[in-house]
């Protein structure tokens, strides 16, 4: 297990999040019922010296400051979630352009250089943007474990058949945490 743990990292996809569109209150209760599990994945990679990295939507802000991002997003909704799992001075923040992670991003390239071949992928949404990354993460030969308790959508059976697919077409464990 020691020597799996030098080949990964942590991606955490979309936790900053304004929730403010069709369906974000339900994104946002599911997201703050596995809340304590991203926490509890934050803490095993800080404890084993994994590395983090945030990737996440732009907002139309196009800046690659987590405080930028996090001041557009906090809000009544979301505080409560962003204040508790936002990134720390030593963690990686990227944005992406679309629903993948690892769609026009330095992502691959990151990973990469840190000589990671094995990706922990947690966040929202779980049929969409988890679901596209972990595709491209297939695709591009990286092992995976999506804990199905550190994952959320706006509906529970999306998420599921997300989970579902995930594990039986791109092979990914998706024991929880």
């Amino acid at each position: 297990m020691k020597d799996k743990l030098t080949k990964t990292a942590i991606v955490f996809v979309d936790v900053i999040n304004d929730f403010n569109f069709h369906g974000g209150d339900k994104l946002c209760t599911h997201t703050a019922e596995i809340l304590p599990n991203l926490i509890r994945l934050r803490h095993f990679a800080e404890e084993n010296h994994l590395p983090i990295i945030y990737v996440n939507d732009h907002y139309t802000l196009w800046k690659s400051d987590p405080e930028v991002i996090i001041n557009h997003c906090r809000n009544d909704k979301s505080k409560h979630i962003i204040d508790k799992i936002k990134p720390r001075n030593q963690d990686y923040f990227l944005i992406k352009p679309q629903h993948s992670a690892f769609f026009q991003t330095p992502l691959q390239s990151l990973l990469t250089d840190l000589g990671k071949s094995h990706v922990i992928l947690a966040g929202i949404a779980g049929d969409i943007c988890i679901l596209f990354t972990a595709k491209d993460a297939y695709m591009y030969n990286f092992t995976m474990h999506i804990p199905k308790n550190c994952m959320a959508s706006e509906e529970k059976e999306g998420n599921d058949y997300a989970l579902y697919l995930m594990n039986t077409v791109m092979k990914a464990n998706i024991e929880p945490i």
